[in-house]
């Protein structure tokens, strides 16, 4: 089968090691999945997150064209629980909070495209 990026797909874990989790997602097809792409936070143990045999459901993140290894992600297909500066707020240059502070990509996307599709109208015309 051919794999896309950004293609869902489902495997089982077929080895667990310190740096990640190896999954076959066919017969003929092995990716790992990074410790770091396991969940949001801190994973002290990923037995904790993954065991030998599990069923998963996994994004492909990357495919390496010469050697076709297959980079895979678990984090990606979960919504992270929080953001790790959302109780920071902006502070201007002159030392004044401006009271915006961060907001998740979700929120702000829809407020980036409104804005590009006006600038394209205004450019457009």
């Amino acid at each position: 089968m051919v794999y896309k990026i950004g293609q869902r797909v489902s495997g089982i874990v077929t080895g667990v090691q310190s740096y990640g989790a190896f999954v076959s997602i066919d017969e003929d097809t092995q990716g790992l999945i990074h410790i770091s792409e396991l969940k949001h936070g801190y994973i002290k143990d990923i037995s904790e997150v993954v065991s030998k045999g599990d069923e998963v459901d996994v994004m492909i993140m990357d495919i390496d064209e010469y050697s076709s290894k297959i980079s895979l992600s678990l984090r990606s297909l979960e919504k992270a629980k929080y953001h790790p500066f959302s109780n920071r707020k902006n502070i201007s240059r002159y030392g004044r909070k401006t009271g915006i502070g961060f907001q998740t990509i979700d929120k702000i996307m829809p407020v980036w495209i409104e804005r590009a599709l006006r600038e394209i109208e205004v450019k457009g015309k």
